[in-house]
Order: structure tokens, then C-alpha cells, then sequence
């Protein structure tokens, strides 16, 4: 029997918490994670809202499965309306923090309202309060999570905002234990916009799986598994960071504001990142262990800020011309004890560099910092300055497309973001199928939202089932091309994917270079929860999800001249092994049209038709139509 979900409702305005029950039929069509956010959000946020304000709704949300032991299980959305793009905000997260959120009973807290002063939330099972966060207000995480765990004692977690969300960066994150980040879309701002400072969790005892003999057998070598599964054993040894020589190589690591994807000078030094001495990291119950941490005292760099990710490295370093590995990982610390996305606030930084190269940006308006490529120190001075919002980081902190809009004069040709949401570290020249997925995905630019153009070519044999099992099977010889089947393998994925972040699960370990397969998905809700369902039911949850986004961004005035790419992307590469490399725009615009038809898509207006809405079970959303 499928479960009822508990949702916890805290109005923060007025001081109060109560639980709400979902009943287990509706909670069955959104299971969790992102969908059951975006469940209560349609439910609760009136269109128009500003996203900064009182009104705004905040959404923790974790899964049925989440908790359970077995790699890839700790996982959390926050949702809500972005501040950055004004359309639905998504982030997902690892860690502990989710898994001890649901051990204490809860599937999602729901915060709406804004506190008189600066609050946290306490969570110990039911018992709930709001307390005092006055003397958290102001420090960076790792200060404020020490003093959470002075007060409180060792055995919690704490989710938390810093000083960038407190200040309302509009890509302010949210970060657990100082390093594990809901990053994107800036969800961090909302939850400062409400004088809500941290949400601290008791730690609970693992949960248990329904079938634990089954479960057992799931879980089966699994040590094995990983070591002989070259995408997995990689990150298990070097983390996601150590990509970055192979792009280089090949012409696609981006460069200076996505202008180039060669970065000849940055060689050397690039691939010593992976021979800084790292300490392993993990989530909650997870083999993989991809996370790591780097303490180096002598660049006053600290464990607790964790290392950068692969997307970090590139954002503060060769997208904004730095190739020094050290000065990459203080980049990384400062924007972990801030509360600010990596991703964007590298973007927004490389942007902004290349309209003060340009003469778009003067010095009047930096305040005298003459903004430069490959300036370490710079980077590191505007990374304080945009949390604090002093000087130009009082506009770098709005994020490249609305400063793009405030200067004008063509500047929005260097804004590489997409819906707002500036573009992670995978050029789509080379995958132009996800560049299709950034285009389209309904919160912009996101490198998770689906498979990437390379699970096709010349896939492993393990590879190889999985994207059997989901309908996927013409196989490249090469990543560049864009037809008709890497359209269908974009729009099939990102379903499959929209279905991972609606059970919160990691697309590493459950995706289509992980260790499960979608069958072995099937299998886990059985045996994790009683839940007896199939691959079809699935992929329809991943598909609704997607949908109800799409819904909801419509009512925003999204349609479909906001699925786009930079132009710049049209445009052939200038140098090194890529040079001449371009997606070809007639048949970027095709893709299009026809991933609108496989998703049941307007094409006129890229929204989903009534006929999708209800083959979805979404026919609530058109009210008494």
C-alpha cells in the first residue's frame, strides 16, 4: 500500500506550524521530490507573485525511498518561484540532510510568510519550533553551523543560507554541512527573503526496507560494480573535477565567457587539480563517495567547504581565464561560506569581464576595478563583494541577464544563460542534444536535467541495456550530431531524469553511466517501500513533473520564444581543436519543433495542450475548463 505523505506547514509570518496529510492516491502521482513541490506550489502560489516576497512559497522535499540504504538515496529539491528567473525554481541536493529530514517523518516543509526577525526551524520528530537565528545573522555557514552545534549538539544537520542569501543575491544557494549546495535558481534568496535562516534536523537512526533480503541482494557487490565501471571509478577516485584536461584537449572546456572552449595556457596547471591531496567524501549510505574535501593551511582553505565540483572549476577558472588550482579552491570556499551558486556567480563574473572589455561596462560603474581575465585576486575580491552586495557586486548579484537588461546597447550577446539561468560547464557544441534540454527545460540551462550526447557513443555494454530500457537505441559514432533520434533520446532521458529528481535520487548511481538500471528502479520501490509499480508508471511521474512546470511557467508569460540559445553558440569556434565547431541553427530550431511534438507541446506557443495535461492526470490544472 502506498504511503500517505506528512507535509509540514510553517508560516513564518505568523509564528505557527501545523502538519497536513496527503492522501496516498494523490501522494502515488507525485512521489516526492520535485513533483510533490511543484504539487503544492501550484496549490498555494497565486500567479504573479514577486518571488522576494511574503507570498512567495519555499519547498523542502524529500522521497518514500529517501533514507533507505543504498547508494544514491539522500537526496532534496527545494523549489519555489526564482528570484533569478521568475519562472519555477529547482534545486536539488545530496548529503545527510534529506535523509534525516525524512527519518524524523516528514516528506516536505512548506514555508510561507516572512519571520519579524531572523529565525530557524528545529526539527525533532513532531516536536517543531521556530527559534531565534539573531545571533546567526551575519556569519558565514561554517561559523553559524559551529554554533548550531554548540547549542544543540553534535548529533543534527543543519541546511542553511549565508551571508549572500541574508543579502538577497538572486543566486543565493542553500548548503548542508557547508558544502553539499542547493544550488541553482536561487532558492537561497527566497529562503532569505523570509528572514529564515537555517532548518536544523535531528539525526535519526537509518531506515529500514520493507524487503531487507531483497534489499540485501540489490546491494550485492556492489564494491565491484563501482570499481569496474569506468565513469563511476573515476569519480569515485578524483571526484567530478577530473574532466577537465580531457575537454581541453578536445576543444570544449569553456573559456573565457563561453568565447572559446581552448584554454592552451591553463594545461599545465589544470591537470594538477587532480593531484591535490583529497580527502574522501560521501552522502548518507552511498559506495560512490564522489564528494571530496581538500585541506591545504597553508591558502587557509578548510575541509568543511568540501572541493570544488567540476562545473565550479570551470566557472571560477577557465570561464573567467584562471588555470591556478589553488586559486580555484578559495574561489569555491568563498562562495560555500557565503551561500552562493558557483555556476552563476562564475557566469555572471565572465560576463561581466567581457562587457568591460567591450566598453559596455566603465569604470564609473565598477567603481575603479578594471575588470580582467584571468585575474585571481579580482575574482576572489568581487566573489565578497557580490555577497555582501557592496559596490559592482551590488549588480553582479542580480545575475548576467538582468544586468544585461539595465546596460542595454547589445549587451545581451555575452549573456550566456538561458531562461536566466546561466549555462553550466558542457559546451552544447559539442552535446547539442543537451543544448536542446538547456533550451527547453523549463528552469533553464541545467546539465542534470538529462543524458548527456556522449551516453551514445559507443556506449558500454551496461550503458547499452539501460538506454534499451527506456526506448533509446541508435548508437554515434561521434557527440556532434543533432537528428531526429537524438531528439527523441533528449526528450525520453529527460523524462527518465525529471523521474530521478521526483524520487530523489542521484543521477550518478541511478543514471545511465550509474550502477542501476531503470528495471532495477522498479525493483527498489518494491522492495525499499511495497510499492508495486512498473517502468511505464515511472517514466509518466518524470514526464508530469515536466509538465507541471511547463504549466507553471506558462502562467508566468513563458512561451516559446524563451527556449533559446546564446548565439554564440551558432557561431563556429575561433581556435584550438574545436575551431570551426558550431551548432547549425536550422536544424537547432527543427529539434525544436519536434521535441514540442514528442512532449504533446503547442508548437505555436511551447506549452503543454490540454490533451497532454490530462493524458497526465493534470486535467485540475485547467480549472473549470
Amino acid at each position: 500500500m502506498f504511503p500517505e505523505a506528512h507535509i509540514l506547514n510553517v508560516d513564518l509570518t505568523r509564528n505557527k506550524v501545523s502538519e497536513e496529510l496527503l492522501s496516498a492516491e494523490i501522494f502515488r502521482l507525485y512521489p516526492g521530490g520535485s513533483a510533490l513541490a511543484l504539487y503544492l506550489i501550484l496549490h498555494k502560489i497565486k500567479t504573479g507573485v514577486d518571488p522576494l516576497s511574503p507570498d512567495n512559497i519555499l519547498v523542502f522535499a524529500v522521497s518514500p525511498l529517501t533514507g533507505l540504504t543504498v547508494s544514491g538515496l539522500s537526496r532534496m529539491v527545494v523549489e519555489s518561484k526564482s528570484p533569478l528567473t521568475k519562472g519555477i525554481g529547482d534545486s536539488q541536493s545530496g548529503g545527510f540532510f534529506p535523509a534525516y529530514l525524512k527519518g524524523n517523518g516528514w516528506d516536505a516543509i512548506v514555508f510561507k510568510g516572512k519571520a519579524i526577525k531572523p529565525v530557524y526551524l528545529y526539527i525533532s520528530g513532531k516536536d517543531i519550533q521556530l527559534r531565534s537565528a539573531e545571533h546567526l545573522w551575519g556569519r558565514v555557514t561554517g561559523e553559524a553551523e559551529q554554533i548550531l552545534k554548540k547549542e544543540l549538539g553534535e548529533e543534527i544537520e543543519v541546511a542553511q543560507i549565508g551571508p549572500a542569501g541574508e543579502n538577497l543575491v538572486r543566486y543565493a544557494c542553500i548548503l548542508s554541512r557547508c558544502r553539499y549546495a542547493n544550488g541553482r535558481t536561487g532558492v537561497g534568496a527566497v529562503m532569505g527573503s523570509k528572514n529564515l535562516r537555517a532548518v536544523v534536523v535531528k539525526k535519526t537512526k537509518a531506515r529500514k526496507p520493507l524487503d531487507s533480503v531483497g534489499f540485501s541482494e540489490l546491494n550485492k557487490n556492489i564494491s565491484n560494480k563501482i570499481n569496474s565501471n569506468p565513469f563511476l571509478s573515476s569519480l569515485s577516485k578524483y571526484g567530478t573535477s577530473g574532466g577537465m584536461s580531457f575537454y581541453n584537449v578536445i576543444g570544449f572546456l569553456p573559456t573565457r565567457n563561453m568565447s572559446s572552449g581552448w584554454f592552451p595556457e591553463g594545461i599545465q596547471e589544470l591537470s594538477t587539480m587532480d593531484n591535490i591531496p583529497k580527502k574522501r567524501d560521501t552522502c548518507f549510505a552511498c559506495a560512490v563517495g564522489c564528494k571530496k574535501q581538500v585541506e591545504l593551511p597553508s591558502s587557509h582553505i578548510n575541509s568543511i567547504y568540501g572541493a570544488p565540483e567540476y562545473e565550479t572549476c570551470i566557472a571560477l577558472g577557465s570561464d573567467c581565464g584562471i588555470s591556478n588550482p589553488v586559486s580555484i579552491l578559495i574561489s569555491n570556499q568563498l562562495c560555500n561560506m557565503y551561500g552562493i551558486d558557483s555556476i552563476s556567480c562564475g557566469a555572471t563574473i565572465a560576463f561581466a569581464i567581457e562587457c568591460y572589455k567591450n566598453g559596455l561596462l566603465i569604470d564609473k560603474d565598477t567603481g575603479g576595478i578594471k575588470l580582467k581575465f584571468g585575474d585571481e585576486m579580482q575574482i576572489q575580491q568581487l566573489i565578497e563583494m557580490i555577497a555582501k552586495r557592496e559596490g559592482i557586486g551590488d549588480l553582479l548579484a542580480e545575475g548576467s541577464e538582468r544586468i544585461s537588461q539595465k546596460l542595454g546597447r547589445n549587451s545581451h550577446r555575452f549573456v550566456m544563460a538561458v531562461k536566466g539561468l546561466e549555462i553550466p560547464a558542457h559546451m552544447p557544441q559539442y552535446k547539442p542534444a543537451l543544448g536542446l534540454i538547456y533550451a527547453v527545460n523549463p528552469f533553464g540551462a541545467d546539465h542534470n536535467s538529462s543524458g548527456h550526447d556522449t551516453d551514445l557513443v559507443h556506449p558500454t555494454d551496461d550503458t547499452r541495456k539501460k538506454l534499451v530500457q527506456l526506448g533509446i537505441y541508435k548508437n554515434y559514432e561521434e557527440p556532434y550530431v543533432l537528428d531526429d533520434e537524438k531528439v527523441k533520446f533528449a526528450f525520453k532521458s529527460q523524462c527518465f531524469y525529471s523521474l530521478l529528481d521526483t524520487l530523489c535520487l542521484c543521477n550518478f548511481v541511478w543514471g545511465l553511466d550509474g550502477i542501476y538500471s531503470p528495471l532495477d528502479l522498479v525493483k527498489l520501490c518494491k522492495l525499499g517501500i511495497g510499492w508495486e509499480t512498473s517502468l511505464d508508471e515511472l517514466m509518466l511521474i518524470g514526464e508530469r513533473r515536466l509538465n507541471m512546470m511547463r504549466f507553471f511557467n506558462s502562467r508566468e508569460g513563458f512561451n516559446k520564444r524563451d527556449d533559446y540559445l546564446p548565439e554564440r553558440f551558432f557561431m563556429p569556434l575561433p581556435t584550438g581543436p574545436s575551431k570551426g565547431i558550431y551548432i547549425d541553427k536550422f536544424k537547432f530550431d527543427s529539434a525544436i519543433r519536434l521535441y514540442y511534438h514528442l512532449a504533446g507541446w503547442d508548437v505555436a506557443a511551447g506549452n503543454p495542450t490540454k490533451k497532454t495535461l490530462r493524458r497526465l492526470s493534470l486535467e485540475w490544472l485547467l480549472g473549470g475548463d
